[in-house]
């Protein structure tokens, strides 16, 4: 068997063929997620691997050309310095290195292309390996001690009789003020520290420094070099794929410095955005491998420094906020962020990668009976996925029940010792669904999660803005809806109306209440709707407390009741139908945090009876001191299983760290922030699940 790029089985010099035997109509293979689509009138299938496994040829058709995309970890970001002598941000992580097949249509030739490779002909199987993304760089406690990200892990293609494709992961952002980004051997590379003088040049990352005769990707950005500015100091951003970091600089908020190189759009698993790879960029969606954006060592913009669109690097990290991961399955550098003290400090993880394998496939040999989504195989089912909006389309011939899962957008989590925000709505059910005669086309709108609270008010309190999230919808027949989730409060004032309340919801689940002022007893929980469960009411501060968690689709936000462990951790959600358990989608470890139970990396996260749990709530803010959490002392409390984010903590804590963001296409809602001014977590987008038996 062979590759394009991997050639073969006699037909063409990039395509598969077959010596001796029989000739099949199309070719036949397994492993990985399946999405069929069409593209300019031709028919292709797409192996998708965001997770290692096997890719295994049985068949050899007419129609013998198969493409690749091999996308490596992402480098982790640094943290900067904040020291009486360096005060900068640290680098961002340089993207996964990113290879092709050769020719690959919108890819520039010139760069990141695959080599050719001649194989026997089978049934064959083939090892996938998707890298890790590189652990970020965390604050040590003294200046010496390096805080530079890690590099990012490789994502390889190999079997018998094969050249081995092997894409090498990001390189780390630089941390140390003596230390470059790293480069040379790596994908791409990481980007330099932002100096303070009199500190040294910090470089960035060399990049595309992996021997052979292919490039994968380009130099990290070099370091702020000057101390003009009282406050930003920007890292250099990671390199790309597609072009290198941009180097960091003194310049006010809302440039460019300091930006992650762009990665490459590779339309290799269709256009659609329910169905693509990667993230929306420049022109359209399908957008992989991009740098992670510098960090600063203040300022920024409300405490964020966001990445421009264009393949899943992290977002920089101001001072005492946490910078952003890279996505998943993208290989996304992470985000540079800046040490507040000694032992503080965490920069943005890299993402993990992906590998898609694709082929020319006969469209009337297709199972599926219907079009829409990402398409999978399963227990004898056939399980559309829509991680993005599309339209579920089946003939006039269509007559079958559907099973579905439906969740909304997550709200966010609130600053401020705020509550943490409440999951999106979810629901489930089989459905009779005849065409009768007439094709059935049905919109599917995936509700998006909320964004973030930026800074908010004063110390004082606030009535602060609730950030709620938005309804998927399905226009079957008889249309359903999953509502968005509420957003968490903030902080209210110590006279009436004491607010600091979450969000209510007709649908979703409500949102926390934020942690009460010192003699004031307010239920400020967000009541939820059928779809999910209320929030929980925030505690009255006395030397220290935390804000309520966010409900979640299979439970109640804990309430603010005191320092127990307990205190303040969001709702769970629940497991989806054992329809969906497809363990090539079951949530992966390729994203490093120390939030691990609540990272994705598949279907959903995991949970009390295993993974697939969709719809937690966010995690509360805890007012310092706090002996609980993941990191007592840093942190505030845990987001509920199915993509909840964790809560910060402020008030005198370590580092007071951002809300951490809930995981995407679970309907998770938002962590909370500490401080008033560090944003809190943004809300996990929905989903939709349909399956009817193949």
């Amino acid at each position: 068997m062979g590759f394009q790029g991997l050639t073969g089985f006699g037909g063409g010099a990039t395509g598969l063929s077959q010596a001796g035997g029989p000739s099949a109509v199309y070719t036949e293979a397994t492993g990985g997620i399946i999405s069929d689509y069409t593209d300019s009138g031709t028919h292709y299938r797409s192996h998708i691997f965001t997770s290692s496994g096997t890719f295994t040829v049985t068949q050899v058709g007419d129609v013998d050309t198969v493409d690749y995309l091999v996308v490596a970890g992402g480098g982790g970001g640094a943290v900067g310095s904040d020291f009486t002598t360096y005060q900068a941000g640290g680098g961002g992580g340089g993207a996964g290195g990113l290879l092709v097949s050769p020719s690959f249509p919108g890819v520039p030739t010139s760069q990141n292309q695959g080599t050719t490779t001649t194989v026997t002909a089978g049934p064959t199987t083939y090892t996938i390996t998707v890298g890790a993304g590189g652990l970020n760089g965390i604050g040590s406690p003294t200046l010496s001690s390096s805080k530079g990200g890690n590099q990012g892990s490789d994502s390889v293609i190999s079997g018998p009789n094969i050249t081995t494709i092997t894409s090498k992961g990001g390189g780390g952002g630089a941390g140390n003020p003596i230390t470059a980004g790293g480069g040379s051997g790596y994908g791409s590379g990481g980007g330099g520290e932002g100096a303070y003088s009199p500190a040294p040049l910090d470089a960035g990352g060399a990049g595309g420094g992996y021997p052979g005769p292919t490039q994968q990707g380009f130099p990290g950005g070099t370091g702020s070099t000057t101390s003009n500015s009282p406050l930003l100091r920007i890292g250099g951003g990671g390199g790309g794929a597609g072009v290198a970091g941009v180097p960091g600089s003194d310049a006010e908020p809302g440039s460019t410095e300091g930006d992650g190189g762009l990665g490459l759009q590779v339309l290799i698993a269709g256009n659609a955005p329910a169905a693509a790879i990667g993230t929306p960029g420049p022109s359209g969606t399908g957008w992989v491998a991009q740098g992670g954006h510098g960090g600063a060592y203040n300022g920024g913009v409300n405490g964020l420094f966001p990445q421009p669109a264009g393949g899943g690097g992290g977002n920089g990290g101001a001072h005492a906020t946490t910078a952003g991961d890279g996505l998943f399955g993208t290989g996304g550098g992470g985000g540079g962020a800046n040490s507040p003290g000694p032992g503080t400090g965490r920069g943005g993880s890299g993402g993990s990668g992906i590998v898609v394998v694709r082929y020319e496939r006969d469209s009337a040999a297709s199972t599926a009976k219907a079009t829409g989504g990402a398409i999978s195989y399963y227990g004898g089912k056939t399980i559309h996925t829509f991680t993005g909006s599309g339209t579920f389309t089946s003939p006039g011939t269509f007559n079958e029940t559907v099973e579905y899962v439906a969740v909304g957008g997550g709200g966010a989590g609130g600053v401020q010792h705020g509550g943490g925000g409440g999951a999106g709505g979810y629901i489930t059910a089989s459905i009779p669904l005849n065409a009768g005669g007439s094709p059935i086309s049905a919109a599917v709108v995936i509700g998006a999660g909320s964004q973030s609270l930026m800074s908010q008010g004063s110390l004082a309190g606030t009535t602060g803005a609730q950030q709620e999230g938005t309804d998927t919808t399905v226009a079957f027949p008889s249309p359903i809806t999953a509502g968005g989730g509420g957003g968490g409060g903030s902080l209210g004032p110590t006279s009436p109306p004491y607010k600091g309340e979450g969000s209510t919801m007709p649908l979703g689940s409500g949102g926390g209440g934020a942690l009460n002022q010192p003699g004031v007893s307010y239920d400020n929980k967000g009541t939820g709707g059928p779809q999910g469960n209320p929030g929980g009411r925030g505690w009255t501060y006395s030397s220290g407390g935390i804000g309520g968690g966010g409900g979640g689709a299979g439970g109640a936000g804990a309430g603010g009741a005191g320092p127990t462990p307990t205190a303040g951790t969001g709702g769970d959600g629940l497991q989806v139908p054992s329809t969906f358990r497809d363990p090539l989608t079951a949530p992966s470890a390729t994203t490093p945090t120390i939030f691990a139970p609540e990272r994705g990396g598949g279907l959903g996260t995991p949970g009390p009876g295993g993974s697939y749990y969709l719809a937690g709530g966010g995690g509360g803010a805890a007012h310092y001191p706090w002996p609980y959490g993941a990191d007592s002392g840093t942190y505030g409390q845990f987001g509920g299983a199915g993509g909840g984010g964790h809560g910060g903590i402020g008030g005198g804590g370590s580092g007071n760290p951002a809300g951490e963001h809930a995981v995407q296409n679970t309907g998770g809602g938002g962590g909370s922030s500490g401080p008033h001014n560090v944003r809190s977590g943004s809300g996990g987008s929905g989903i939709v699940l349909i399956a009817y038996p193949t």
